[in-house]
């Protein structure tokens, strides 16, 4: 299947859910991440949902996170460059929605892809290989390109994997694990 339709399937499934669905969905996945992952005093990339296309509820992992002494930095777009910036995470006064309903941090200190230790990645469909669908701009593959080697790079989702990507290009950036509500998955 080809990423156009992967994308229509998979923003219909997540406008389906019942926002309690939503609610119990996000904490199975928070849970589970907290489970799986040593996150202690390390520099994480954390987005924060897109209310009106029903995305995980990333609000549970940041608290956790926050008070397990990590730094937590947050996507700032910018698209003219189709880039994506980091700006360190000091309180919800520095949130503010973009034009386009990203939550998003208006100011503060900059933190560099390089710097990174986990990206947790925004997604609708990711496939056994570990390839992602996303919104179609390449926002996270440029950004990933820039992350040191060792940096993880996980996708949280929603749903099941699916089997294959039809039109995975060269510029896709593979994912080292996706959490789901229901199990950690390792490429």
């Amino acid at each position: 299947m080809k990423k156009e339709e992967i994308r229509t399937i998979y923003l219909k499934k997540r406008k389906e859910l019942l926002s309690k669905e939503l609610i119990s969905l996000s904490l199975a996945i928070s849970k589970r991440i907290f489970k799986e992952f040593a996150l202690t005093e390390k520099t994480i990339s954390l987005f924060l949902p897109i209310k009106k296309l029903n995305e995980i509820d990333t609000y549970l992992i940041l608290e956790k996170a926050k008070y397990k002494g990590n730094k937590i930095a947050m996507p700032k777009t910018n698209f003219s460059s189709n880039e994506l910036i980091h700006i360190l995470f000091n309180s919800f006064d520095q949130i503010e929605s973009s034009a386009f309903g990203i939550p998003e941090p208006t100011a503060g200190k900059i933190i560099q892809p390089e710097n990174f230790d986990i990206v947790f990645v925004p997604l609708l469909a990711i496939d056994k290989k570990g390839n992602r669908v996303g919104y179609g701009k390449g926002f996270y593959d440029r950004f990933l390109q820039k992350c040191s080697p060792d940096c993880l790079f996980i996708g949280l989702h929603l749903f099941e994997q699916m089997e294959e990507i039809d039109d995975i290009t060269d510029t896709d950036i593979r994912l080292h694990f996706c959490v789901t509500p229901t199990k950690l998955i390792k490429f």
